[in-house]
């Protein structure tokens, strides 16, 4: 979850817990929080660390991402998508993998990866989830039967995972 919101917002974060012991801190502050506190803390030592937190220079807003190979336009802050002008309608989670994949241009991501940033789901409790939801978005991005289309730059590496390649990149 804190990844996610990290994916979208430069917000503070401070998590506040009684998971005291050190595996817990660690992994808190390494998936994106900015401060830890536990269970007991006074009201003054929990207004100190807000304030020091409000005193951090943040980033401000990212600026928009907008991917266009050509063929396909994705604008990451809208979380927009037109294939050669024509907007295509994609849930959140496909929308989530084709931005996995773009973000990534012919890298080949594993279905565990592709399975934490679309799904969160970091213990690959459901590898099938990747296939069917590539099948989906090639379908969306106008994949025909034939294996032309769009949809037929979202590549699948045997054995390994799945990466999208520009059009131009294809021919």
């Amino acid at each position: 979850m804190l990844e996610r919101i990290r994916d979208l917002s430069d917000v503070p974060v401070l998590i506040l817990t009684a998971h005291g012991n050190e595996a817990d801190k660690v992994r808190g502050l390494h998936n994106g929080a900015d401060d830890y506190l536990t269970k007991p803390f006074s009201n003054r030592e929990l207004a100190a660390r807000l304030e020091a937190l409000l005193r951090r220079p943040r980033t401000g807003q990212p600026e928009v991402e907008v991917y266009d190979d050509g063929s396909l336009q994705v604008n990451l802050g809208s979380r927009e998508v037109s294939v050669d002008g024509a907007p295509v309608e994609l849930t959140p989670t496909e929308f989530r993998l084709l931005a996995a994949l773009i973000r990534h241009p012919g890298q080949t991501l594993t279905p565990d990866q592709l399975l934490k940033i679309a799904w969160n789901d970091p213990l690959g409790i459901g590898p099938d989830r990747v296939k069917f939801g590539i099948m989906r978005l090639r379908r969306k991005l106008g994949r025909d039967s034939a294996g032309a289309g769009l949809g037929s730059s979202i590549q699948a590496v045997r054995g390994f995972g799945y990466r999208y390649v520009a059009p131009a990149a294809t021919k």
